[in-house]
């Protein structure tokens, strides 16, 4: 059961204090206390854990400071879409809001390689109206002699580039608690010009340990990435590890299963499962084409297939699409052949464009539908 208090109500108060003295008196009743940070104000949630069917909803809302009383119906707790929970969905960060009813585009270089390749894609961002990107500094690779990222060193001249072009959000992945110390000193250095979000790749879905270290700060937001070889619910488990320690601001990503049933593409696409995640957490949901495909390959009626990837995710209403640039493919050191070129920066956010405009009126042809069948 999940305890809503009322907004104004903190810790310190005695409100607060009685409801807890009373929360402990609850014979096989253990409590956490969440925090929920808002764009201006932090709002608390207590978590009962234990045999909660006993309790009455109303007698639970009844108690002093609560403001609302929700009983647990997914498994997945503090991201879960529980029965009656109107909490809202989404968070802001860095001037950049993130939800299930918005889409953001992380267009960016899947590994950091040269400064100046940083500044050409920064400055594309740019010119199209981007505010966000990816920025690939630590890579996790199958070979142990392949390019590894350039680490710390790049950091620094990524952050000050971000500040200069006006993008507000890089995603970056990290494979270890060490990197955020990194990340975090590169910040201070360069004196806070850009926002970072935290990336947990595929392999690391289920490396426990660095989700609950991840879990515990609450400075940056993460995106998941859903594990290649696992299923959908494992994924959304290894999610709640993080909200489980303290931060919810959770991204939820599809990139793909690793399966030959998916050739020719790199992975078997699996974005018909936007609308599933959506349904049963509150989690924003992002995709992965480049991922997904893993080719610059081109159909007969001239759309690129990370585009027709792009938009099958886009119209079943995904919030955010990660998605490799790169001023040089035939260069990059990392994932190059599926790299689409800076050139086409403005023909795929009009694509996208398009389809994100055909799923907003397929949602109000469903709102339309259900209010005539109310009716």
């Amino acid at each position: 059961m999940i305890l809503i208090l009322d907004t104004d109500l903190t810790e310190e108060s005695p409100t607060f204090q009685a409801l807890v003295q009373h929360l402990r008196g609850l014979e096989g009743i253990e409590h956490r206390v969440h925090r929920v940070q808002g764009a201006e104000q932090t709002l608390r949630e207590i978590y009962l854990i234990g045999n909660t069917k006993a309790l009455n909803i109303a007698d639970m809302e009844a108690l002093p400071g609560v403001a609302k009383a929700i009983r647990v119906s997914r498994e997945y707790r503090v991201l879960g879409r529980h029965a009656g929970d109107a909490r809202p969905s989404g968070f802001d960060y860095h001037g950049v809001h993130f939800g299930q009813d918005n889409l953001h585009i992380f267009a960016g270089l899947c590994a950091v390689d040269t400064r100046e390749h940083v500044e050409a894609m920064m400055r594309a961002l740019k010119d199209n109206g981007q505010v966000c990107t990816r920025m690939g500094a630590y890579k996790p690779r199958t070979s142990p002699y392949a390019f590894q990222g350039h680490g710390a060193a790049c950091l620094p001249y990524v952050f000050e580039l971000a500040g200069k072009y006006g993008i507000q959000v890089i995603a970056m992945e990290i494979l270890h608690e060490a990197h955020m110390d990194e990340i975090r000193k590169a910040l201070a250095e360069t004196g806070h010009p850009t926002g970072v979000m935290l990336q947990i790749g595929t392999r690391n879905t289920q490396n426990f340990e660095l989700l609950k270290a991840v879990g515990r700060q609450r400075e940056f937001p993460v995106l998941l990435k859903r594990g290649f070889g696992i299923t959908l619910e494992e994924s959304l488990n290894a999610a709640e590890y993080l909200a489980s320690e303290g931060n919810d601001r959770v991204i939820f990503g599809l990139r793909g299963m690793k399966s030959n049933l998916g050739d020719p593409h790199r992975n078997f696409v699996d974005f018909a499962q936007v609308p599933v995640v959506k349904r049963l957490t509150r989690m924003p949901v992002c995709i992965d084409p480049s991922h997904s495909v893993g080719s610059r390959e081109v159909g007969p009626d001239g759309i690129p297939e990370v585009f027709q990837v792009t938009a099958q995710g886009v119209i079943a209403g995904a919030n955010m699409v990660l998605v490799d640039f790169h001023p040089d493919p035939a260069t990059a050191l990392v994932d190059g052949p599926q790299a689409l070129r800076l050139e086409e920066l403005p023909w795929f956010l009009e694509d996208v464009r398009l389809a994100r405009e055909a799923y907003e009126e397929r949602r109000l042809l469903a709102e339309a539908q259900t209010f005539a069948q109310a009716g």
